[in-house]
């Protein structure tokens, strides 16, 4: 082979692997994308290589390992929802934005509550599973004692028990015998309104 051929094949072979601008937002994004129509079982390495058109290696290179890739998904995951929840002008509307979420970011939120698939330990997992944590929180302690109940801590479990399980059966189309035409936005803040009955103060 000429010195001019090699030169061609090793360009050609770079520009497969890096020709992202964003190698790692690539493979994440085709990840979701497998998650979302096949589930967390589908995901394979080399076919998020293929699918984001870089090499086999090139995935590990960011993720390590299939274990990496969905904690990186999983802390991702948790920021977005710790920013929608931060935007909500009061509990029922953090509630509102919890389903909201859940159904803008499926593959994020199945993968977010499988712990087993995830690293435990991760500092940028816990760090923004801890920053939703802390945004439901103060959601939750925005509401008058008198109508949440004295103890914030079992409220803020059954408020959040409330949306994890609602969108959950959203996403599994549980719902969809009961919903028929209703927004689900809508019937989530008629829930809530039994629940807590000043949660939108």
């Amino acid at each position: 082979m000429s010195p001019s051929n090699s030169t061609a094949t090793s360009t050609s072979t770079d520009r497969r692997t890096y020709h992202h601008g964003d190698l790692r937002r690539a493979v994440l994004s085709a990840a979701l994308d497998v998650i979302a129509a096949d589930g967390p079982g589908a995901l394979s390495l080399r076919d998020l290589a293929r699918r984001a058109g870089v090499s086999h290696a090139a995935p590990a290179h960011h993720f390590k390992d299939r274990t990496g890739l969905l904690t990186a998904m999983a802390a991702e995951g948790f920021g977005l929802l710790a920013d929608a929840l931060r935007e909500a002008p009061g509990l029922r509307e953090a509630g509102v934005r919890y389903v909201r979420f859940a159904r803008e970011h499926p593959a994020h939120f199945q993968v977010m509550f499988s712990p087993e698939l995830l690293r435990a330990e991760d500092l940028e997992l816990t760090t923004a599973r801890a920053l939703a944590g802390d945004a439901l929180n103060q959601a939750v302690a925005g509401v008058d004692p008198g109508d949440r109940g004295p103890d914030a801590r079992l409220a803020g479990m059954a408020a959040w028990s409330l949306a994890h399980g609602y969108a959950t059966l959203l996403l599994g189309h549980n719902l969809d015998n009961r919903m028929g035409e209703e927004d689900p936005e809508d019937t989530f803040r008629a829930l809530t309104a039994m629940l807590f009955h000043s949660a939108a103060d």
